[in-house]
């Protein structure tokens, strides 16, 4: 059996985080997002982006957290009340490919939907490009499913179209 865990993510793991983001979307989105977006991707400002997010949250209920093996990260997921404040916002939830098929992603996804309980929200929802059947797949067999909403993302290279999915967070007794 592996050795696999989630925690929070720390200042440190800000560069795999971006890594990591940059290099499944870049595989697993070829044929979604544009290539001049895929192409000007970088590395150094996504780690920015992410030190800041782990470093200097918003509030108390934003939370990057990330999936181990062993030693190595493989994924991450963000998570944030949205506006109502009655719902979590999840952000990207990601696995490395080449450690995909091992529980990473259904474990980052229980730890979310728990950490965003703790804080007390009854909902979450998370915009997932359209054609990304294989993250709708995911979500829909853990009990998310679309909500009707629909908007386009201008990416600046052309729009791609996301729907939104939903679950609730109540427990059922």
């Amino acid at each position: 059996m592996a050795d696999v865990s989630v925690r929070p993510a720390r200042p440190g793991d800000a560069a795999e985080v971006a890594r990591i983001q940059i290099e499944t979307w870049r595989q697993a989105y070829a044929s979604i997002l544009p290539a001049p977006v895929l192409d000007g991707l970088s590395v150094d400002a996504a780690t920015e982006a992410w030190r800041d997010a782990i470093t200097t949250p918003p509030s108390a209920r934003h939370h990057v957290l990330v999936a181990l093996e062993k030693e190595w990260l493989v994924g991450f997921t963000a998570i944030a009340p949205d506006d109502d404040e009655t719902t979590a916002a999840f952000g990207p939830l990601l696995v490395e490919p080449r450690w995909g098929r091992r529980g990473h992603a259904s474990r980052l996804l229980a730890a979310a939907v728990d950490h965003a309980r703790g804080d007390g929200l009854a909902r979450a929802v998370i915009w997932l490009p359209e054609a990304d059947n294989v993250s709708r797949g995911f979500f829909t067999s853990a009990g998310w499913a679309p909500d009707g909403l629909v908007r386009g993302l201008d990416t600046g290279a052309g729009e791609i179209r996301e729907v939104r999915l939903h679950v609730t967070l109540q427990e059922t007794p």
